[in-house]
């Protein structure tokens, strides 16, 4: 009896062995045939190669002297990024939490509420931006516009999740005194989820940083501007510059940023 039960779990053993590898051979297929369909071929991107090779050569050394140039656009970069990132957020808190279905029970509050993120979320914040350059004119507000949006559907998104895995003991407790729906909210939820909060704050500041960057290729204001004219005009060591100074600072707010996201776990 013993060897046939040890017989019997070797057999079970080689189908468990071949998910993995039919699920490597299915996701193989669909890279191989969605490559296909788009027409990507490995002989062109080595074809393409040495030109990629003369751009990098031509971008270095970087204008050290054009720093100085392009600092005002870059602290105005930033500048739209904070108050992107802040609009964006302060909206993003009441909104999340009617998305959340712990927090409202009636799928009249919470469908609506999913439907206007997945909106927000389904444009790209170029065309945003593009879209509020026609309204608003070139500079800074389009792309602070722009921005409040893009922050608004992540930070709603990944704080709605994790408003839904909080503890619901202390709404129960809260619900079982008479507590009202505000009271639930503000001494049941909020401190359970306050820092959460403020990571998902602080990660779209980073990456709204890096977005506020390209968005002036639309015309959005900030240090976007700049590449298009650097780029416009073949000065590659101005681009290189100005590409540098933008991993500084972003190397900065993401040290920053990781440093008080630390703090807060």
């Amino acid at each position: 009896m013993k060897k046939a039960y040890v017989l019997e779990q070797d057999a079970s053993l080689p189908p468990t062995k071949t998910k993995p590898l039919m699920t490597g051979i299915l996701v193989m297929a669909i890279v191989l045939a969605s490559g296909w369909q788009i027409g990507f071929s490995f002989s062109e991107l080595m074809d393409g190669l040495p030109n990629m090779w003369e751009l990098v050569v031509q971008l270095v050394p970087p204008d050290w002297a054009y720093f100085s140039e392009v600092t005002a656009p870059m602290l105005e970069t930033i500048r739209m990024a904070v108050v992107g990132t802040t609009l964006g957020g302060l909206v993003a808190f009441p909104l999340a939490m009617l998305a959340a279905r712990n927090i409202f029970f009636s799928r009249w509050v919470t469908v609506p509420a999913r439907l206007i993120l997945n909106l927000i979320r389904t444009l790209p914040e170029l065309l945003l931006a593009a879209l509020f350059v026609a309204i608003f004119g070139i500079g800074p507000i389009p792309g602070i516009f722009a921005l409040m949006l893009f922050s608004l559907g992540i930070i709603t998104k990944l704080f709605y999740e994790s408003i839904e895995s909080i503890d619901p003991g202390p709404m129960e407790a809260m619900t079982a005194v008479g507590a009202n729906k505000i009271k639930w909210i503000v001494f049941g939820v909020v401190p359970q989820v306050m820092s959460s909060f403020i990571s998902f704050f602080l990660y779209a500041f980073e990456i709204n940083i890096r977005a506020a960057a390209v968005l002036g290729l639309v015309g959005a204001g900030g240090i976007g501007l700049y590449y298009e004219k650097t780029l416009g005009f073949f000065q590659y060591g101005q681009t290189s510059s100005v590409i540098v100074y933008t991993l500084i600072v972003v190397l900065i707010i993401d040290y920053c940023s990781m440093g008080i996201r630390e703090k807060l776990t």
